[in-house]
């Protein structure tokens, strides 16, 4: 059996295979690497293979659309999750297949990139299953590792299974992550979103660190599909926002919990950001449950107190927070949804509303574009940022902060990385193409400001970009 690493996920689905873009506009193809086969989804992260290396990438990937644990979005997928790693040459160093015991979705197996023992050169960590007979079961799941080099496995441990019992739904919410404590990696795996909460951290030598369990009956807020690694306080331990709970990653303290007796829910989006005019960190959120609760969508202080708060009701399902303003000004975007589906043919939703907010005072604007489906991305490096959308025709395309079209990337596509990633100016896009064929696009004229040099070398900037295969974490670079 073969398996392989990180990434962000991306749903690849009706549309013309291999259409050639429409119109390229300010961007290049600067890369071009055919996988072999259809792409319904996939996901991919930077790694790091060595100090004096050239830039690669994971990429994980599926025919079939994300598989959703939830009964209702579940379904029996017809291919099996494969994966590669490529360098900035386009070479693929080495393919894996994980085989039938793993289900396609980023939630039973997520991966994760990152140099827990200091060498130098990531490795990849992700929830394997060995029983392929049983791919729901939970006894033959481990945390496995492998050489990024040569995706050959280094080692296994068990994964805990600390939810079988639940439902389908509650059982398979699986994360890994990590960050660094006053300089040394801490690596964490995690399991539950909804009801009890388990988090255990791990040394490099992957003797246990701390482990910390949130019963289901406890106060405060549940989890989120985005962990962002933070340094709120600015003491040199980072922390994971744990839906909006903040727990330092040195021994698992947790240093607070936003709105603890007035919120129990699940939030969608939880997005570390900065007030460009003190360098003070803020937290952006947009709730899903506990529809009781209001506001929806809550900016809070480093300390987790109340800044704003606006929309009384209702389900918010998607959002970030983006330098879209003058200046770099922070702008704030949430999307309220009546109903969501998922199945063979992608994510759907129904009941579309749209919310745009000064991000630090929660004044509403109105940028006289639709901000649904868009992620932010700085491809000409000023600091500011783009947007990159799928349209409803199904055509990938990048408007700049005021909605003027600067490129059309073709049919079919979705994005699989918005971030830094090759040695050019500029934040890069990896867009994923039904046929699988993968493109890595960039604006020849970048030129990087010291703001976005700033930002691209900020630890947290760098400890985000690795989280892109946990969840929803495609956003949160947006606020960094």
């Amino acid at each position: 059996m073969s398996r392989v690493w990180l990434c962000t996920i991306v749903f690849v689905a009706n549309a013309a295979a291999g259409e050639a873009p429409v119109n390229t506009g300010t961007l290049k193809s600067v890369l071009e690497v055919p996988l072999g086969s259809r792409v319904g989804q996939c996901r991919a992260v930077p790694v790091q293979l060595g100090e004096s290396s050239r830039p690669a990438f994971l990429a994980i990937y599926c025919a079939d659309a994300h598989v959703d644990p939830w009964s209702e979005m579940f379904f029996y997928p017809t291919d099996t999750l494969k994966l590669a790693l490529i360098d900035a040459e386009g070479k693929v160093h080495w393919r894996l297949d994980l085989g039938k015991g793993v289900v396609p979705g980023m939630w039973f197996c997520p991966f994760f990139a990152f140099d827990l023992d200091g060498d130098g050169t990531d490795e990849v960590y992700f929830v394997n299953n060995l029983d392929a007979d049983h791919p729901l079961g939970h006894r033959g799941r481990r945390l496995e590792r492998l050489d990024a080099r040569t995706g050959k496995t280094t080692g296994r441990w068990p994964w805990p299974a600390k939810n079988a019992d639940q439902s389908m739904s509650h059982a398979y919410r699986n994360f890994i992550l990590g960050g660094h404590a006053r300089g040394e990696a801490v690596l964490v795996t995690a399991q539950g979103t909804y009801e009890s909460m388990h988090l255990q951290a791990w040394r490099p030598d992957m003797t246990p660190r701390w482990e910390r369990t949130i019963a289901a009956n406890s106060p405060g807020a549940r989890g989120s599909h985005m962990c962002p690694i933070s340094d709120l306080d600015g003491d040199g331990i980072q922390e994971v926002m744990w839906g909006e709970r903040c727990i330092e990653l040195d021994a698992g303290k947790e240093l607070f919990c936003a709105d603890r007796d007035a919120y129990r829910g699940h939030s969608d989006v939880v997005q570390p950001f900065t007030d460009p005019r003190t360098g003070q960190w803020l937290l952006y959120t947009c709730r899903e449950s506990d529809p009781r609760a209001k506001p929806r969508v809550v900016v809070f202080d480093a300390k987790g107190n109340r800044v704003w708060g606006a929309v009384d009701e209702g389900h918010m399902d998607m959002g970030w927070v983006a330098r879209l303003g003058d200046g770099g000004a922070p702008v704030a975007m949430a999307i309220r949804i009546g109903s969501k589906g998922a199945g063979p043919g992608g994510t759907t939703r129904t009941g579309v509303h749209e919310f745009v907010f000064n991000a630090l005072t929660g004044d509403k604007l109105d940028l006289g574009f639709s901000v649904y489906r868009t992620l932010p991305v700085d491809t000409d490096g000023d600091g500011l940022h783009e947007l990159v959308r799928t349209t409803d025709d199904g055509s990938v395309e990048v408007t700049d902060r005021r909605g003027k079209r600067l490129a059309d990337l073709g049919a079919g596509g979705h994005v699989a990385m918005a971030c830094k990633l090759l040695d050019l100016p500029g934040e890069q896009l990896l867009i994923a193409y039904p046929d699988g064929t993968l493109r890595v696009w960039a604006d020849p004229q970048a030129k990087d400001s010291d703001a976005a040099l700033a930002r691209f070398k900020h630890p947290l900037y760098r400890a985000n970009r690795r989280l892109l295969g946990t969840g929803y974490n495609l956003n949160v670079l947006g606020g960094f």
